[in-house]
């Protein structure tokens, strides 16, 4: 598997997947690899945490690292070659140029200029690595739509693949911040994928959920629409940890 660290050195090639990643890899991850190692000759992943997204400083410092862990991952999972710049390779002195999405609501409402860095940083991916394909996970599905959006409004050529939500055994949906739940945390925040599923039948699933969180404090619930599909999202705080999740009300999402 090849590393590379400058965007000189990058290599390009047709019938290549591309995973953009931050690291601090898990399972979920894992269901992305695969997805692109079964439709592309050439898979390439990214390793960058990217601070244009980050909408506080602490939750920017926070972020867990594990760079060697996670490039062992990936080689195993038959990754080909892992793109982990430096900051300023890809902000670079007097970077100013950024892609700005739409109202997205949401997650937009409450991160402001998270999309925005979104956005950016794989709009840069996309122009750099060249990829046929490009894979996300359900878990950010707003995200999805943003990618999509920019992929259309630009006339990015790449082909953008959604992977199911992968969750542990009791339900709660796989993420990089979970590692800083305690256990008394992990169990509080179950109350989140449980209420969203809980609430999928009812005829206001927005305020079922809401009623269904026990106690956790919801910074959105929202029906998402995503044009191929409806969901229901939501975000809450369990301590310092802050976590998403969402489930399927209507279409599908690949």
């Amino acid at each position: 598997m090849k590393v590379f660290r400058t965007i000189a050195e990058l290599e390009t090639a047709p019938d290549t997947g591309l995973v953009p990643t931050m690291g601090a890899l898990h399972d979920g991850h894992r269901a992305l690899f695969r997805a692109a190692r079964a439709e592309n000759g050439r898979v390439i992943a990214s390793l960058f945490v990217n601070p244009a997204q980050f909408d506080e400083p602490a939750d920017l410092d926070a972020y867990p690292r594990s760079e060697q862990r996670d490039l062992e991952l990936m080689e195993a999972e038959g990754v080909d070659a892992v793109f982990a710049p430096v900051l300023d390779e890809l902000y670079p002195a007097g970077f100013a140029t950024w892609v700005v999405p739409g109202d997205t609501g949401a997650e937009g409402g409450a991160r402001p200029g998270h999309f925005r860095g979104v956005a950016t940083v794989c709009l840069k991916l996309f122009n750099l690595v060249r990829p046929e394909r490009v894979y996300f996970g359900q878990k950010d599905a707003q995200q999805v739509a943003v990618i999509r959006r920019l992929v259309r409004d630009l006339n990015v050529p790449v082909v953008v693949r959604v992977v199911p939500t992968v969750r542990d055994a009791d339900g709660l949906a796989l993420s990089s911040r979970n590692v800083h739940l305690s256990a008394d945390e992990r169990a509080l925040a179950l109350a989140l994928p449980r209420a969203l599923q809980a609430s999928v039948a009812s005829s206001n699933p927005v305020a079922a959920a809401r009623g269904s969180l026990n106690g956790l404090e919801p910074e959105y619930v929202e029906i998402l629409d995503l044009g191929n599909a409806k969901l229901l999202a939501a975000a809450v705080r369990v301590g310092s940890i802050r976590l998403i999740d969402n489930v399927l009300l209507e279409g599908e999402l690949t």
